[in-house]
């Protein structure tokens, strides 16, 4: 039985095993995506907190603090930055000029989303989280 193909949410990774890190995940997608991904995690990383994580979640790069925070990805014809429904919608001004539905931002794989932009969406994420947890 053949499985049926996924359409265009086809993973722009090479190679048929999962990715067990992120390093390994960026490896594995070609340019212009991984340089457009670089810039999203260094953007990413210049504002978690220290004791954030990355790891691999639902096959695709993430930053976990105290839960998962965002998820990174590249695709065959864009690049997606998942920051949660809360995030976009709180966003969605700013994020005119990009493609988004409930919880997801895609990108060119040769643009990424400006880097101020990325930082804003992280540090509104972890203040979320914050919130939850002093409850």
């Amino acid at each position: 039985m053949k499985k049926p193909k996924s359409g265009h949410r086809s993973s722009a990774t090479k190679g048929n095993g999962a990715s067990r890190t992120v390093d390994e995940y960026l490896a594995g997608v070609p340019e212009p995506a991984r340089s457009t991904l670089n810039k999203i995690r260094a953007a990413i990383r210049s504002v978690v907190p220290p004791e954030a994580t990355e790891t691999i979640s639902y096959r695709i790069p993430a930053f976990k603090y105290k839960g998962v925070l965002v998820w990174f990805a590249a695709f065959s014809n864009h690049c997606s930055l998942f920051p949660t429904a809360s995030v976009v919608e709180a966003f969605k001004n700013e994020l005119k000029g990009f493609t988004t539905s409930k919880g997801t931002i895609q990108f060119p794989t040769d643009k990424p989303l400006p880097t101020a932009l990325v930082k804003k969406l992280v540090k509104a994420r972890v203040a979320q989280i914050e919130s939850k947890i002093r409850r």
